[in-house]
């Protein structure tokens, strides 16, 4: 026999899935303040009576829908924290698969959060303090500062290592458009990913590997 609640609670996961995927798009293409209740219903293909009866505010969704993104992020980032006797080079090369495939399937995820930042730098902290990756950051930043004490890793001031690596993964994405027209010729975008990925990993191995 079906347990009917099984039967409900499966639908209510897919549709809260559903929601919160057609939330991502929206608010990437409309940004936070722009996007309403209403569009993410229309974009999901239901009424805004039932949108409220899975979350209730704007608010939740987009911290629910920017935490489904985070989520994909963090066991990387906690296995970059724990491989402390993986070479850097490798534990970066790890790190930028992650970003690239989060990036290449959602492209404008990079250009959305600089617009996010400059509309609400303290929001989108919240936001983020309300999801696993507080804790991650803080693991991240005291496991960095405690290899660099013990001599692990080249001592190097956190936020050189912040600007370089999210400055080096996102560009790319940033300007993809232009990129695309003005070096075509160069090859694919994806193909000039991948050339610029030993360029991020050498600049990390530069910064950080003890010579």
């Amino acid at each position: 026999m079906t347990d009917k609640n099984n039967v409900r609670t499966t639908a209510n996961t897919d549709m809260e899935f559903r929601i919160l995927e057609a939330a991502k798009d929206v608010f990437m293409e409309k940004g936070f303040a722009e996007t309403s209740m209403g569009d993410i219903a229309a974009r999901v293909g239901i009424n805004r009576p039932s949108l409220h009866y899975y979350f209730r505010t704007k608010d939740r969704i987009f911290q629910a829908a920017f935490g489904m993104i985070i989520q994909k992020i963090v066991p990387k980032v906690e296995e970059f924290i724990t491989a402390k006797d993986v070479p850097i080079s490798e534990r970066v090369a790890s790190l930028v698969d992650v970003y690239y495939e989060i990036f290449k399937n959602n492209p404008t995820l990079p250009l959305f959060i600089v617009r996010e930042i400059n509309r609400d730098v303290n929001y989108i902290i919240d936001t983020i303090h309300n999801t696993p990756m507080r804790m991650t950051l803080m693991k991240i930043v005291t496991s960095l500062r405690t290899e660099m004490a013990e001599g692990k890793l080249n001592t190097v001031p956190l936020p050189m290592l912040f600007y370089t690596f999210y400055g080096a993964m996102t560009f790319p994405f940033l300007t993809k458009d232009l990129a695309e027209r003005l070096l075509a010729e160069e090859g694919s975008f994806n193909e000039l990913l991948e050339q610029w990925k030993p360029y991020i990993i050498r600049q990390m191995d530069n910064l950080l590997r003890v010579k």
